[in-house]
């Protein structure tokens, strides 16, 4: 279907999607020349934070770094594998699942992670918190037929 996925069916990318890259670029930008002051934000209470994850890309093997929507969950931090409501899972999301072990990055501290699906329990819990904050999670959730995966990110030792 033209417009739902990351590609339309002439191999262009969708204006969602465009958008998406465009916004986060900027902020990836603002987030570099403010040294680390502006771009990312602590979650409040029952606010939504913004993290960078660096993962390891599956086939590459190279680090990428992609900015997410985060909830703290006691020492650990939740996002969702939303990917803007598309069918097809965030590659992140895929390369956490191959290589779990990542960095997050929150204000100028970095914290070595291991990522994990929620389970049913958790992500019961964890994804109303993300939608009272910011609604459109319900909204992508309705685009898509499949699972909306809540990943947990573990400190690591």
């Amino acid at each position: 279907m033209v417009g739902r996925g990351p590609i339309d069916d002439h191999g262009l990318v969708t204006p969602r999607r465009l958008f998406f890259r465009i916004g986060w670029a900027v902020h990836r930008a603002m987030w570099r020349l403010s040294g680390h002051r502006i771009g990312t934000s602590a979650a409040g209470p029952d606010g939504v934070g913004t993290l960078f994850l660096l993962s390891t890309g599956r086939r590459s093997g190279a680090i990428r770094r992609n900015g997410l929507y985060y909830v703290e969950d006691g020492a650990s931090f939740a996002v969702v594998a939303s990917n803007a409501g598309d069918d097809a899972d965030p590659q992140w999301w895929r390369n956490l699942q191959a290589t779990p072990a990542a960095t997050i990055e929150v204000g100028a501290t970095a914290l070595a992670v291991r990522a994990r699906e929620a389970t049913d329990a958790e992500r019961d819990r964890i994804w109303p918190r993300f939608v009272a904050r910011y609604p459109v999670f319900a909204d992508y959730r309705s685009r898509t037929t499949r699972a909306i995966p809540v990943v947990i990110l573990e400190p690591r030792r």
